[in-house]
């Protein structure tokens, strides 16, 4: 679980965050949306600990982050919006095995996890390949393979669908499902929702740093449009 308490994260004067309460369950998939600069990455930054509160608290399986921050890494993994940047190795296999190395784990047990890691994103068999290789959407798959070796309990992606071409969305998204279906917490940083409200059991609407509106996508469709979100077709 994790649960977000009266959070405040300022940038100078301006409060980015303001006073958000929030919680996501285990399992669930939360689609986090909102117009450009109301919010969303900064909130979902404090979910491992990449940004620090100034006022209010996060807490990952109860354990607040600050305090256990290695454990809030382990358990939430985060794809940005740009994965190329988080990108650390020159092939696809070492770059998804960077973090299980920085878990201190064992080769055999990096290796299994790499090798079920690219498997559940259709990249198996491809360790070798260099990442400057790859297209846009296996760079995304990448990443998200990069974030399943952390076997996180919770998986936070960042606007994953930007800049893809349409087969590149779809192979995207049938992964995001399957993962649903495994039981794999996903939240989703957007502010369109026609790829993903079918996955989703909530929608999380932000507007300047406050949450505007926590419902269903179909509870939620008719008000998406006045705070500057893309509803589903």
């Amino acid at each position: 679980m994790i649960r977000v308490g009266d959070l405040v994260h300022r940038y100078g004067d301006t409060a980015a965050v303001d006073g958000v309460t929030l919680t996501i369950d285990d399992g669930e998939c939360v689609i986090l949306a909102g117009a450009n600069g109301s919010g969303k990455t900064t909130l979902v930054r404090h979910f491992n600990g990449l940004l620090e509160p100034d006022e209010g608290g996060v807490f990952v399986n109860d354990d607040p982050v600050e305090e256990r921050l290695v454990a809030a890494r382990t358990a939430v993994a985060m794809v940005f919006q740009h994965p190329e940047d988080q990108l650390v190795a020159a092939t696809v296999g070492a770059d998804v095995a960077f973090g299980p190395e920085n878990l201190g784990l064992d080769r055999g047990e990096i290796d299994r996890r790499v090798r079920e890691s690219l498997a559940a994103v259709n990249l198996d068999g491809r360790e070798d390949e260099r990442v400057d290789s790859l297209s846009g959407g296996e760079v995304e798959r990448l990443a998200i393979a990069g974030a399943l070796a952390m076997q996180p309990d919770h998986l936070v992606l960042d606007e994953p669908f930007t800049g893809l071409d349409e087969p590149a969305r779809q192979s995207v998204l049938a992964h995001l499902s399957e993962l649903r279906e495994s039981g794999t917490s996903l939240v989703v940083v957007t502010h369109d929702l026609r790829d993903v409200a079918s996955l989703a059991d909530r929608v999380v609407v932000l507007a300047d740093g406050r949450v505007a509106l926590d419902e269903t996508p179909a509870a939620a469709a008719d008000r998406l449009p006045e705070l500057d979100v893309r509803p589903p077709c």
